[in-house]
Order: C-alpha cells, then sequence, then structure tokens
C-alpha cells in the first residue's frame, strides 16, 4: 500500500512539473510573431541582410528555407539568437519592445548590429 501510495505521489509531481513546463507566460506572448530583422556589418566585406524571423511563445524560429533561426525571447525582451545559413554561422542577443527591437551579433569573421520590426 504504501509504495503504491509513493507511486502515485510521484507520478503526480512529474505531471504537475510537465504541466509547468507547458505553461507560457504572457508576457513572452508579446512577442509572437513575425519580425524583419537588419542586419549590419562593421566589416563592408561582410555586406548586410534583411531576414525573416517568427516567434512562438517566445521560441524563435525562422520560416525561411534558406537560413535556419533558433533562439529564445525571456519575457522583459530580452533575446538570444543563432542564425546559420550553410556554414555560416552568427549569434546575437539584444532586446525587443512590442514593435521593435536592436542588438549585436557576432559571427567568425564578422560583427556588427541588428535592428527588427515587427510586421
Amino acid at each position: 500500500m504504501r509504495r503504491s501510495r509513493n507511486a502515485v505521489f510521484f507520478a503526480t509531481r512529474i505531471l504537475f512539473f510537465l504541466g509547468m513546463l507547458a505553461v507560457t507566460p504572457a508576457t513572452a506572448a508579446t512577442f509572437d510573431g513575425e519580425w524583419n530583422v537588419r542586419i549590419a556589418s562593421t566589416n563592408t566585406a561582410c555586406g548586410g541582410a534583411t531576414v525573416q524571423i517568427g516567434i512562438n511563445n517566445g521560441q524563435v524560429a525562422s520560416p525561411n528555407g534558406m537560413m535556419t533561426a533558433s533562439g529564445r525571447v525571456a519575457d522583459d525582451g530580452g533575446i538570444n539568437v543563432t542564425v546559420s545559413s550553410g556554414v555560416k554561422r552568427a549569434i546575437g542577443s539584444g532586446h525587443l519592445t512590442a514593435t521593435s527591437g536592436s542588438g549585436t551579433r557576432r559571427g567568425t569573421m564578422c560583427t556588427g548590429t541588428w535592428t527588427a520590426q515587427r510586421i
């Protein structure tokens, strides 16, 4: 009987913690949607680009088949993202508001800034 009660208690705790992981804070949803991100470089040889990313429940993804983006937006708007295209990879960080954002990025040979606008 005691073993059965412990198993039920353990299973209940696991379900509780899994449920907590599934709950998305309302603030993270503030940043959900599609964003245009303009990437600039301090080195003119690196060029720049404009890419589109999506944010869903605070998770960053790319709807573009030419590149992949992954990362997370914190409740306060802090963002960390990794963008890859072929062998090129850049890591960025910064801050988003409800409609725009900005930050810095660094890659293997290039560094620079980015700005974002909600679409």
